[in-house]
């Protein structure tokens, strides 16, 4: 895995610009706002150790956020974003997806659930691991640290 640009062109700033900003965004509110979207939220979901986890999970997306933003490590910063929105995807739309709790993993009160119900929560989970698979296949583009050190 190469950390240069690859053939990225220099328009692929906008999807490390929109990727980063979400998961520093993201990261940074989960200690903002601990008990609602972190280690609150994480227990509400059933996930173990949530005390641990949530500030284990808002540190990953900080760090690795910037660090895409910055277009440095692009390719292996993208690598434990992956995992997290994995987590997500599996602890929080599978649920919905099914219309009932996945073992530990609770399901939210919605109006609808099934495929529809699934589609719509998931729509920005579906956006971040489509932007980490990019950049992960192309590379930061022309526009990076990891270009300027080649």
């Amino acid at each position: 895995m190469r950390g240069g640009s690859g053939r990225a062109p220099a328009a692929t700033i906008l999807i490390r610009v929109m990727v980063g900003a979400v998961f520093l965004a993201e990261g940074i509110q989960k200690f903002l706002y601990a008990s609602e979207v972190g280690a609150g939220r994480f227990a509400r979901i059933g996930i173990p150790q949530p005390e641990l986890m949530g500030p284990f999970v808002g540190g990953v997306e900080i760090v690795c956020g910037t660090l895409v933003l910055l277009g440095l490590l692009t390719r292996w910063a993208v690598l434990p974003l992956l995992g997290v929105m994995i987590v997500a995807v599996v602890t929080t739309k599978i649920p919905i997806l099914l219309g009932q709790n996945l073992g530990p993993f609770a399901v939210r009160n919605l109006s609808y659930y099934g495929f529809w119900g699934f589609a719509h929560e998931s729509r920005t989970d579906f956006a971040m691991i489509m932007g980490c698979l990019f950049l992960l296949a192309t590379g930061p583009g022309p526009l990076s640290l990891d270009a300027r050190r080649r």
